[in-house]
């Protein structure tokens, strides 16, 4: 995560934006694939709508995470909302991996507590050190962050739909990055989930309706 959060620092002065500007995104915004795909859109010029459109998207993911938290930890309404803030992946791995509420808590506190510490912490010493890396396209230091993202996303896929989705969401990126501005080929690649998931319940519904069909001839 700090090797992570002095890349972003980096890559987002890299990309033209300022030291306050940086720091206030780890700051406010703290989901790293989000922030990201923010600075990567802008730095290839993308329109900072388009830019901060798709890092919107896939930071939706955390509310999702949240709907599953919410119940699991049911934290005092006073807490929900500073706890919504540290609600990203590492959080939600780690509380769900809990055997009971309390460890759960606990839990999500000290990762939420030192992950925000130290992306926070590393996106400053990033930002500050990019003047003196020099030319920060060189070093690659962009792909860390969606090297991150993949490498949680993996381990996850672990049905054919699943699979599926993400197969086809490479696809439509990879296929729009030539022809559409910068940030917008995330955003069709989006479309790759309820695409296999209406086919999927197509397939199901035709399933349910054959055997049925076996059913009666019997």
């Amino acid at each position: 995560m700090g090797l992570s959060g002095f890349a972003f620092g980096v890559t987002a002065v890299g990309a033209g934006l300022g030291l306050l500007q940086t720091c206030a995104l780890s700051l406010l915004v703290f989901t790293g694939a989000s922030q990201f795909a923010l600075v990567g859109a802008l730095a290839a010029g993308g329109n900072p709508f388009t830019a901060a459109a798709g890092a919107f998207f896939l930071g939706t993911r955390n509310a999702f995470y949240g709907l599953r938290l919410s119940q699991l930890l049911a934290l005092p309404r006073a807490v929900r909302p500073f706890a919504a803030h540290w609600v990203i992946d590492e959080t939600a791995a780690v509380s769900l991996a809990q055997p009971t509420r309390r460890a759960a808590r606990l839990g999500f506190t000290a990762t939420g507590l030192t992950l925000y510490v130290l992306w926070n912490l590393t996106t400053l010493l990033g930002a500050l050190g990019a003047e003196a890396i020099g030319d920060t396209d060189a070093w690659g230091l962009d792909a860390a962050g969606p090297a991150v993202f993949l490498a949680l996303l993996a381990p996850m896929l672990r049905t054919t739909t699943e699979r599926a989705v993400a197969g086809l969401a490479v696809v439509l990126g990879l296929g729009f990055l030539p022809v559409l501005p910068a940030g917008v080929p995330v955003l069709v690649a989006a479309l790759a989930a309820p695409a296999v998931l209406w086919l999927h319940g197509r397939k199901e519904a035709r399933d349910t309706r054959s055997a049925a069909s076996e059913e009666e001839k019997r």
